[in-house]
């Protein structure tokens, strides 16, 4: 029996197939774009390792919130010592 008969013929699977259908195609879509937008380019041909363009001597910050910097007792007092 095909599906279209097996549809016709138990009428209340006809909305079960259509949400079947949509969440399937929806699935697949959202895969193709995520397949097409990554976050991270690789791009071989111009730049095939770009951690070698990065300047040691420039501070490389990814994030930072809210954060309060309070001097570390111990680390003062070697520094101390050794002045």
């Amino acid at each position: 029996m095909g599906i279209f008969q097996r549809l016709m013929k138990n009428k209340e699977l006809i909305p079960l197939a259509f949400i079947i259908t949509v969440a399937a195609t929806g699935a697949s879509s959202f895969a193709l774009y995520a397949l097409k937008k990554t976050d991270v380019v690789i791009d071989r041909k111009r730049n095939p390792e770009p951690w070698e363009m990065v300047d040691p001597s420039q501070p490389q910050k990814l994030i930072t919130i809210n954060q309060q910097w309070k001097p570390v007792e111990e680390l003062q007092k070697v520094r101390r010592a050794t002045r």
